[in-house]
């Protein structure tokens, strides 16, 4: 492997141009041949990370330009996974932050560009797509040092160099009116600006274990960044846990580094080197892997502790296994375990229900991927209402609470204050943040939170951003409000009847639409009253000598609401399934006999 070395990690906005800058690099440092087709596997290749615009997955790729390796780490932007991205970011010795020289720097970005720089690293800022007729490149390099300053950067950090790109036509210039070239000067730039790793190469062998994924041929395979000594394949290894305990023993039987976007196998690796280690059956991701010899742990934040659960069951609806055909408990029970092996934020266990299982995470946004990933590869579930997981302290019941950090216009920030009150948080910090903007920080307990980012960009137009990290177990609040309104509940199965519907839409908002198939104990709306409410959506009009059979044709309905999962999740009670299959995402009572319901509900006054 190279001698010199660079590892860096990449931050950008959905669509800036990341995928297409990265290709550009691979082929103009001799990686890929100009007419090989590039699979866009390394930068946000996940169907669900370019639908919804995020990172969900870390991922490690290397280009070598004039015997100089450059090992290049994407990363997760979202708060669910903020203690991977603290970890990945140990890893490298400098940061690029790609913007859209028209749409600037996004949302998504802010997160893991704050913990960037908190570590101490020195940015690189690309502006790309400057080939655009509406860029605007000085406005957004101003938008960038006012992200910055923001993000409380050092003078060292706010005197970032700033190339401007085109990653679609290849080409990088410090001159923003230049329109071709290549990127020799981005290549020299991440050469003379990023410092080398400069570990020890003398000493044992010790590497914090940052990635973890599992192979059917080679078991666990771990991946990090070598912090000190040599690796060879064959060497006896072993696993310390946060405090120094050993986990395993065993031996490197593969070593694997990264080629483009490939894991190629070496014989041995050095300081510095970002690579993949397979042998040890246990080991997991914060784990120190080192030589025998070695005692101490290196130094890695703790895994965030679960603080959300649902329900995974079986789909015991009358539609049960004609959209999927991943129906059966085992079958779930492997698909979860799998999950919880290789994505060490989830926790799996049996739950006292028959045929479910109860699966814990850091947040809604990670629990709804596995979910909508589970339901793309055929499976049907049925699943709760999210809770927080409780635990006893000294002093009783204690809950998760998170530290949200809020970025609002200034004319929205009363409306926020006050919602978030509604929700038990506290106001520990308000200030201006320039630009007419307001940082707000509370310190929420998460139970309130359940729901309600989606009501937060409402309340801001779409231009909040909301930041969220766990913060402690604490006090237990007491009751929070919840859903005000109650729900219409089919009373039949069948096809739903516009003639049906055009009546009950007077009592609230409809889910569903004409010729839709219902189940008796499907929601099919939401009641403008509190109380839920029994309808029958299947009754058709009644023919007389004076009613013509008609089709409904004068019926005009307003368009039914219609959810995605992580709203239909956030909005069900704790009475009330989501049931989700690869075709459809439908609202139930859990009970979908009337008179079950009513047993159970006087249950749980008593």
């Amino acid at each position: 492997m190279s001698s010199a070395l660079r590892n860096i990690a990449i931050i950008a906005h959905v669509d800036h141009g990341k995928t297409t800058l990265v290709d550009q690099l691979f082929r103009q440092s001799g990686t890929f041949r100009d007419n090989q087709r590039v699979e866009e596997r390394a930068m946000d290749s996940n169907d669900l990370e370019k639908e919804r615009g995020i990172t969900i997955l870390a991922k490690p790729t290397s280009v070598v330009w004039n015997d100089l390796r450059i090992n290049i780490v994407d990363t997760p932007g979202h708060a669910d996974f903020g203690a991977e991205v603290e970890r990945i970011l140990s890893m490298v010795d400098g940061v690029i932050l790609l913007v859209d020289s028209s749409e600037g720097a996004m949302p998504q970005t802010k997160f893991v560009t704050g913990k960037a720089l908190g570590l101490g690293l020195k940015p690189i800022v690309v502006v790309n797509k400057i080939d655009r007729p509406d860029g605007r490149h000085v406005e957004v390099l101003d938008e960038v040092f006012d992200l910055f300053v923001a993000l409380e950067a050092d003078d060292e950090q706010l005197d970032f160099p700033v190339l401007y790109a085109s990653g679609r036509n290849g080409y990088a210039s410090s001159d923003p009116d230049a329109r071709e070239g290549t990127l020799e000067p981005l290549f020299e730039l991440i050469r003379d600006h990023v410092p080398s790793p400069g570990l020890d190469e003398n000493a044992e062998f010790a590497m914090l274990a940052t990635l973890l994924d599992r192979d059917n041929f080679l078991g666990r395979i771990l991946t990090g960044r070598i912090e000190s000594g040599k690796l060879e394949v064959g060497m006896p290894i072993k696993a310390l846990d946060v405090n120094g305990k050993q986990i395993e023993a065993g031996r490197a039987t593969k070593v694997f580094a990264y080629d483009g976007l490939d894991r190629v196998p070496v014989e041995s690796a050095k300081a510095g080197d970002i690579v993949a280690i397979a042998g040890l059956t246990v080991a997991t991701v914060s784990n120190t892997l080192c030589a025998l010899e070695v005692s101490e742990p290196i130094a890695a934040s703790e895994i965030d502790p679960p603080t959300l659960s649902m329900t995974f069951s079986v789909n015991d609806s009358p539609y049960a296994g004609r959209e999927g055909d991943k129906v059966q408990s085992r079958v779930i029970r492997d698909r979860l375990e799998r999950e919880a092996e290789t994505n060490v934020a989830i926790r799996v266990t049996e739950s006292a229900e028959r045929d479910a299982f109860e699966v814990a995470g850091r947040g809604e946004l990670q629990l709804g991927v596995l979910i909508e990933n589970m339901r793309r590869e055929g499976f049907e579930l049925s699943i709760s209402r999210p809770r927080v997981l409780f635990r006893d302290g000294p002093d009783g019941r204690e809950e998760p609470y998170e530290t949200v950090v809020v970025d609002v216009d200034d004319e929205f920030s009363g409306t926020v204050v006050d919602k978030m009150a509604q929700r038990k948080a506290e106001l520990t910090d308000m200030r201006p943040s320039g630009g007419g903007k307001t940082r707000i920080i509370f310190s929420a307990p998460s139970r309130g939170l359940i729901g309600y980012h989606g009501e937060f960009l409402s309340d801001t137009r779409g231009t909040g951003i909301m930041n969220r990290l766990f913060e402690k177990y604490g006090p237990h609040k007491g009751k929070i409000e919840g859903r005000q309104n109650g729900v219409l509940i089919s009373m039949e199965q069948g096809e739903a009847q516009a003639y049906a519907l055009n009546a009950i839409e007077e009592r609230g908002v409809l889910f569903v639409k004409p010729n839709e198939k219902l189940y008796e104990g499907m929601i099919i709306g939401e009641n403008a009253k509190p109380q839920d409410m029994e309808v029958n959506p299947l009754k058709s009009k009644q023919l007389t000598n004076f009613r013509a059979s008609g089709k409904d044709e004068g019926i005009r309905l307003t368009p039914p609401r219609r959810m995605t999962l992580e709203q239909a999740i956030a909005y069900i009670q704790n009475d009330e399934l989501v049931e989700v299959t690869p075709q459809s995402i439908r609202l139930r009572k859990r009970y979908l006999d009337p008179h079950e319901r009513k047993r159970h509900s006087r249950k749980n006054e008593d």
